[in-house]
């Protein structure tokens, strides 16, 4: 893949820093360039919703993320600029890039909660959670808020941010994941499968951090396979399937 953006940050070059609007637009002119509306169908049958939905494949826009933070990776206001513009322009693709361009440390709370407000696709609520929001220093206090919200993917996501975390906060104390699993019950008796697949998956994750947490996931696992609800009966039997073959 040729570079789209130009290098203007080396002072030896010709010409002034490629601004981050500028290179939004050349991000959004490559995203729609790669369009393929036989993917987007194919997306569908995943679920994927299609409005705004070019149909580029995650390697590609994950590489133009990469070529695109190439020689700005450090500059926090610039990343900010360009994630604003690449969210605003409410194309699928371009949100997905949007969660991988942004500077962790710039995000406030309140973006993080109007993004998430905006989501309408499993997939971009995925990863938001995971390229971005993980990495803030409130996603536990997210956790708290969406895990009880009525919003379908804003609650996914608080559930997706546990499942995220349980894999790459490795410093974390088990007793705060410990606490986490309060939440699994409410969550599982969600009969949307937007919510309850996620909520499988956090209990999952939980559990496969080993030592008491796996012993807590597994019971709760076990607990939730005999419930009377549907959504949490499965949530139950799966995540205990899985549990039991990790132990």
């Amino acid at each position: 893949m040729g570079t789209f953006i130009p290098d203007r940050t080396d002072d030896t070059r010709e010409g002034p820093p490629v601004e981050p609007i500028a290179a939004c637009m050349m991000l959004v002119e490559e995203l729609e360039r790669r369009a393929d509306p036989a993917n987007v169908e194919g997306m569908a049958q995943f679920g994927i919703s299609g409005a705004g939905t070019l149909g580029v494949s995650m390697r590609d826009v994950r590489a133009l993320g990469r070529e695109a933070l190439r020689d700005h990776r450090r500059d926090g206001a610039w990343r900010h600029a360009l994630a604003q513009c690449l969210w605003e322009s409410e194309i699928h693709e371009a949100r997905i890039l949007a969660s991988i361009a942004e500077d962790p440390g710039s995000v406030t709370p309140a973006q993080a909660r109007a993004w998430a407000t905006a989501i309408d696709s499993w997939d971009v609520c995925d990863q938001l959670c995971m390229n971005l929001l993980r990495r803030t220093p409130f996603a536990w206090e997210l956790i708290a808020e969406w895990s009880r919200r009525d919003e379908e993917f804003v609650r996914r996501a608080g559930f997706v941010l546990i499942a995220t975390l349980a894999v790459h906060a490795k410093g974390e104390p088990d007793s705060r994941f410990s606490g986490l699993l309060q939440l699994i019950p409410d969550g599982a008796a969600d009969e949307r499968p937007m919510v309850h697949k996620a909520v499988n998956w956090a209990l999952r994750q939980i559990g496969k951090r080993g030592g008491s947490l796996h012993t807590q996931a597994l019971a709760l696992a076990e607990e939730l396979a005999e419930s009377e609800v549907r959504s949490a009966r499965w949530v139950g039997r799966d995540a205990a399937r899985e549990l039991r073959g990790h132990g």
